[in-house]
């Protein structure tokens, strides 16, 4: 146990002997228990950049920047968990049909697996014509020539390097002066230059990052950038990309916009270079910054979908690019499923995006508030389908993203009528998730319409039972039985259609997806959850499931069952026998 007023931290510190530490690696750090009084004594503010006939502040964004995802890259080398190749892929296929044009894959010189998988795209010709892919490397001659290893067979690639500039790194990081951190920049460069040439069969673009650009002093910045172009002599038909980023974001955004239009004053060539813009989101102005940027003169957006990356994350791409189309701006990016978008990201970063997300967290377009509820309903009411949207609350038409106006006008329809999901928790154990709760309302929202009343808790219990649990036609499942081996389940079902009774096997990964390959229909899975209702020998599991049959719209299932595996395959069956219900409704 530490030392009373020793931290656990401090003994933790990897000063395994102290004959060969520093005195100050052998010093306790003890982290102070309340904020300071006077912060101004530990910390300093930001330095604002003088140009007193600054133009950004009267400019306006009207037309889309260059996309870079590098959800790949910063994205995937931030997780707990990074991607394995098979996520990778899937990933970078989500990114394609997207309709981002410029994808950094990875760090191919400091990762095998990085490296494997960029020749993996290179060599299954993965890679569309339209679209290059991107690579990082240190600005060190070793890593820079495994890099161009990794590239070989390219049709089109970005390479890109970088070196650290700040007053901070240069002294307490690789201990240099300017002039060594210009050397490095156009050393780098040089080599860079020379393996490109001996590997024409490539179309190739360069990327220089004075890493922690916002940090640096703004003249020393343009002069690391200025010898960098002096070795490449980019011209406007073959530009070099100059990424400028808020590696820690230190200050307000229109200081960022401040030296963005700086740097493009000063840099020599400026039609033959590209300023791209990477923030993160420190002081949570990320999405702020790069708007700021782009009014400043930047032409290039880098980021990760829905913010992923070091830290508090990159710039969120989904919300500039959404944000652009609710001014009337092409984003030139396809976010018309932004549900199914989510749905990989969240597989493959194992990270949920949190339900206040701007344009796609499941709550954005939700209004509790009655007033809210109201002035939305008014809205709809009044709504030109042709005509400019002006729906109170809804910046944005969710239908144009894949959302159902349902959900947004009527998620807290049980609102005066005794709490669908308080009571459906409190009486039955049932925790229906967010995104059923949605779905679930608009069945008690046509109940009290009916009846006029308030519904009890039996009542609501008496709907969902209804509508969910005897959800039993046109699939019976009578029985199941499940194998499994070396992680890879089978499992036969008999099944009665219309009492017929017809006999399935399937095979999967895991029992649900063995379920969904035995069933004769289209079934994606969009979610699950699962629960126990109660504890002890009586105990019950509940499932809830939500699917898309032959690619109609997300619906819902539930199943309770001793067994929960028996209870997801009567969730899986509820949904399918509701979707299959509701598809005949349609058709007739």
């Amino acid at each position: 146990m530490p030392a009373p007023g020793q931290s656990t931290t401090a003994r933790l510190t990897p000063c395994v002997s102290q004959h060969l530490v520093s005195p100050a690696c052998r010093r306790p750090r003890i982290s102070p228990m309340t904020m300071l009084k006077d912060p101004s004594k530990k910390y300093r503010p930001f330095t604002p950049i003088q140009i007193p006939d600054r133009t950004w502040p009267d400019q306006i964004i009207d037309k889309a920047p260059i996309w870079l995802s590098t959800d790949l890259r910063d994205g995937n080398q931030s997780l707990i968990e990074p991607m394995d190749a098979e996520k990778k892929m899937r990933f970078f296929k989500t990114l394609l049909k997207v309709g981002i044009k410029e994808i950094e894959v990875g760090f191919p010189s400091a990762s095998q697996t990085d490296f494997d998988f960029v020749r993996e795209l290179i060599e299954g010709g993965h890679i569309p014509d339209d679209v290059t892919i991107q690579v990082l490397t240190q600005a060190r001659e070793d890593l820079i020539t495994r890099t161009f290893e990794s590239l070989k067979g390219a049709k089109k690639a970005i390479v890109h390097y970088y070196n650290a500039t700040a007053p901070s790194f240069r002294r307490i990081v690789f201990n240099q002066d300017k002039a060594g951190v210009v050397e490095i920049a156009v050393e780098a460069a040089k080599i860079v230059k020379r393996l490109a040439a001996a590997q024409p069969e490539t179309q190739w673009g360069f990327e220089y990052s004075p890493e922690v650009f916002s940090s640096t002093e703004i003249d020393f910045a343009v002069e690391v950038c200025n010898a960098v172009i002096g070795v490449f002599q980019p011209t406007p038909a073959n530009k070099l990309i100059l990424n400028l980023p808020a590696t820690i974001e230190g200050a307000t955004p229109n200081n960022y916009a401040d030296q963005i239009e700086w740097f493009g004053r000063h840099v020599d060539r400026r039609d033959s270079v590209l300023l791209s813009l990477h923030t993160h989101n420190d002081r949570g102005t990320g999405v702020a910054a790069t708007e700021l940027g782009l009014m400043a003169g930047a032409d290039r957006v880098e980021g990760c979908l829905f913010g992923n990356g070091e830290r508090t994350g990159n710039v969120c791409l989904v919300t500039v690019a959404l944000n652009l189309y609710t001014q009337g701006v092409d984003p030139q990016l396809d976010f018309s499923d932004i549900d199914a978008v989510r749905k990989v990201v969240e597989e493959c970063n194992q990270l949920p995006v949190h339900p206040r997300h701007p344009y796609v967290g499941d709550l954005v377009h939700t209004a509790f508030s009655g007033s809210h509820q109201d002035a939305i309903r008014k809205g709809f009411a009044q709504q030109d389908p042709q005509g400019i949207w002006e729906v109170p609350y809804l910046p944005i038409d969710p239908a144009d993203i894949g959302r159902d106006y349902e959900a947004v006008i009527r998620v807290n329809s049980q609102s005066g009528k005794g709490g669908i999901t308080f009571l459906l928790e409190q009486e039955y154990g049932i925790s229906l998730p967010r995104r059923m709760q949605i779905e679930f309302s608009q069945v008690v929202q046509k109940e009290t319409d009916r009846l006029g009343l308030e519904m009890t808790a039996a009542q609501i219990y008496g709907l969902l039972e209804n509508e969910y649990l005897k959800a039993n036609s046109p699939y019976v499942l009578k029985s199941h039985r499940l194998q499994e081996e070396n992680g890879i389940c089978n499992v036969d079902i008999d099944v009665t259609v219309g009492g017929e009774l017809r006999r399935k096997h399937g095979t999967g990964k895991g029992p649900l997806e063995a379920l969904v390959a035995a069933l004769p229909l289209s079934v994606e899975i969009m979610d699950y959850h699962e629960h126990a209702i109660s504890s002890g020998t009586n105990a019950q599991a509940a499932a809830y499931i939500e699917v898309r049959v032959n690619g109609g719209r997300p619906l819902h299932g539930i199943g309770i069952d001793e067994n929960l595996t028996t209870a997801t395959f009567r969730a899986l069956f509820s949904a399918l026998n509701r979707a299959m219900s509701q598809a005949e409704v349609q058709a007739a």
